[in-house]
């Protein structure tokens, strides 16, 4: 035994892979954590409330009019299925890194600082529009209960700027303000706040479940009565609307983004997550099964199909039980949307990619206000001047990114978890007399002689430091060297094969999908590409089958948690899933993203890169980090 492996690395290339490791011990010294206040039922309230927006209010009657039919519920469920996948793994990799920053803390610790920039940057932009194009969309129902736009209270109601032809809509920058408000009272009031509309929403849910079924006993549920039959537009249209309505259980990832805010995150995190989910998929089914049964799917209102098929059954005092729903669920989302970014600049802030005003956590209220008070400024601005509804969705970019690196994190984790970690700077004496001390006891050699072999490598850039009594060790215990060289070397092996088949799954998804979408291409271009893409996918799964799954994987993060099952099998379903809802996004989308990633790529190449808190960290490898840190926090203390 000897010296721990001390290595720094530098250059442009080195930065977009370096990895960061789970726990950040500098935060834990210098207490800047958010409070841990809540449950798991406030997660789940979180979850639902963020997940039920005002989506399945109108997706009922569109999806069932193009795309589905009858079959919504089965659209609907295979839907809440392959979000379940993204949920599986998302449920590991928060009870493993219980800290604020949710798919970009992931995929910092598991991909590299590239990776986990570009992450986190696609979500400012989601959240940020998503809250806008949520508030926006609270004022026409709002005007309902007022008979209408023009009845409504001046302060509140749209307008128009002379000469410049922008619709300003202050009452969703009124709601966009009051929720942030409630977002810097703290963690507690803001749940507390969430929990009370998403309960109100879900009992207007339950409202339309029971009252909708009385109807259709009554009427004979004419929905499924038809000709046409179960599925009017086959197969393949039940799984377009299962396509469109997968974006009705985006949400749940606002409950990972409260990780560090969690009592007992190994348990509650996967138990909010999975309950959540599993609620918004049982609600979407009874509804669908219910509207879809009271009126023929070509029937159906596409803007207001709940409440016109009361209305159908001489049940018009309905609408406002039902618009009341709308808006309690358009409340709640607007919460959620608004609740994950501010945790997500603090996080990239203490990384250092991001400056450190959005790190700063108040005293009182424990929860970052400043990028909360950012957040709800720029996104009331938004909500104000612009129609984001046609900028919408750039938000499913970014959800579909993060779904996708956080299945690629979990295949990470299994076969090729970090093997080193990265040890800031500013203790390294201390650590550097630690390694010393463990060395000198555990070779049992002179001090003296440690100290010079030490200087000289630190003079070598400590691309190594060499044992000083190696020669002795092999000589004295040849076999057990020899047998210690050779498992080193397999495990090396298996690492290298198990990255390049991780790397096959992800190029022949991305191919296989590719080809699958491109209709502008002929039909023997898309075919080989398919073929190539599908073989790629299938050797790399073929592969990650067949041999073993890292024993680090036991040890990595905080374990007792939740573990993924199916792996495998189950993340990359998940990629494939979600690469293939990536790709066929409109151009016009991908467009708009580009522009604002570029302009991201940018901001980390001119302050994220050379600000990061890894920036001339060392490397050591996970072996001895425990005896590292508790050996330096003593000499610190």
């Amino acid at each position: 035994m000897g010296f721990v492996d001390l290595q720094r690395r530098g250059g442009f290339s080195w930065s977009l892979i370096r990895r960061k490791q789970v726990d950040s011990v500098q935060r834990k010294q210098e207490g800047q954590q958010l409070a841990k206040k809540l449950s798991v039922l406030q997660l789940i309230a979180i979850g639902v409330g963020t997940t039920i927006g005002s989506g399945v209010y109108v997706l009922v009657g569109t999806v069932a009019r193009e795309h589905s039919g009858p079959a919504l519920t089965i659209s609907f469920l295979i839907a809440g299925v392959a979000a379940a996948l993204s949920a599986f793994c998302y449920a590991e990799l928060a009870s493993r890194c219980p800290s604020a920053g949710s798919a970009y803390h992931y995929s910092y610790i598991c991909v590299g600082e590239g990776v986990a920039w570009l992450i986190g940057w696609a979500l400012i932009l989601e959240y940020t529009i998503g809250g806008s194009a949520v508030a926006r969309g609270i004022s026409p129902n709002l005007a309902l209960f007022f008979g209408g736009q023009d009845n409504m209270p001046a302060f509140l109601a749209r307008a128009t700027i002379p000469g410049l032809d922008i619709v300003v809509d202050p009452c969703a920058a009124i709601l966009v303000l009051i929720a942030t408000f409630l977002l810097c009272l703290g963690i507690k009031e803001s749940a507390l706040a969430q929990s009370v509309v998403t309960t109100t929403n879900v009992c207007v849910m339950v409202f339309v479940i029971i009252a909708g079924s009385y109807l259709g006993f009554q009427t004979g549920w004419v929905g499924y009565s038809l000709p046409s039959g179960y599925f009017p537009f086959g197969f393949n249209g039940m799984l377009a609307g299962s396509a469109t309505v997968f974006f009705a259980y985006i949400g749940f990832d606002a409950v990972a983004s409260t990780a560090e805010e969690v009592k007992n995150p190994q348990r509650d995190l996967p138990l909010g997550i999975g309950i959540a989910l599993s609620t918004c998929c049982f609600l979407y089914m009874l509804v669908s099964v219910v509207i879809v049964g009271l009126v023929p799917y070509y029937a159906m209102d596409p803007d207001t199909p709940i409440s016109s098929a009361f209305a159908i059954h001489g049940m018009q005092w309905a609408m406002y039980i039902i618009t009341a729903g709308a808006v309690t669920a358009l409340c709640s989302t607007l919460i959620g949307a608004l609740l994950p970014q501010p945790r997500i600049l603090m996080a990239m802030a203490r990384d250092g990619l991001l400056p450190p005003f959005f790190s700063n956590i108040n005293k009182r209220s424990q929860v970052p206000v400043n990028g909360t008070v950012v957040t709800g400024i720029c996104a009331a601005t938004l909500a104000f001047f612009m129609d984001v509804s046609q900028l919408a969705g750039m938000v499913s970019v970014g959800t579909l990114l993060a779904f996708t690196i956080v299945a690629v994190s979990i295949l990470i984790l299994r076969y090729v978890p970090p093997d080193e970690v990265p040890m800031p700077p500013s203790p390294q004496e201390s650590i550097d007399s630690v390694l010393l001390q463990y060395n000198t006891q555990e070779n049992n050699a002179d001090p003296k002689d440690l100290v010079a072999a030490y200087k000289d490598s630190n003079q070598r850039s400590q691309d190594s430091m060499l044992y000083p009594n190696d020669a002795q060790a092999s000589a004295a215990y040849p076999l057990i060297v020899k047998e210690f060289d050779q498992d080193k070397l397999k495990e090396q092996k298996r690492r290298r094969v198990a990255a390049l088949n991780i790397t096959f799954v992800c190029i022949g998804v991305l191919i296989l999908t590719s080809g699958a979408s491109a209709e502008f291409f002929p039909r023997f271009v898309r075919l080989s590409a398919c073929l190539v893409g599908g073989l790629l996918l299938l050797c790399g799964l073929i592969v990650l089958f067949w041999i073993d799954q890292d024993d680090g994987r036991h040890s990595f993060g905080h374990t007792g948690g939740f573990i993924c099952p199916f792996v495998p099998l189950l993340p990359v379903s998940s990629i494939l899933i979600n690469v293939y809802l990536l790709i066929n996004l409109s151009t016009a989308t991908w467009i708009r993203v580009s522009v604002w990633l570029v302009i991201g790529v940018f901001v980390y190449l001119f302050y994220g890169r050379t600000h990061s808190a890894l920036m001339g960290a060392a490397y050591v490898p996970t072996a001895h980090t425990d005896e590292i840190y508790g050996g330096s926090s003593e000499i610190l203390a």
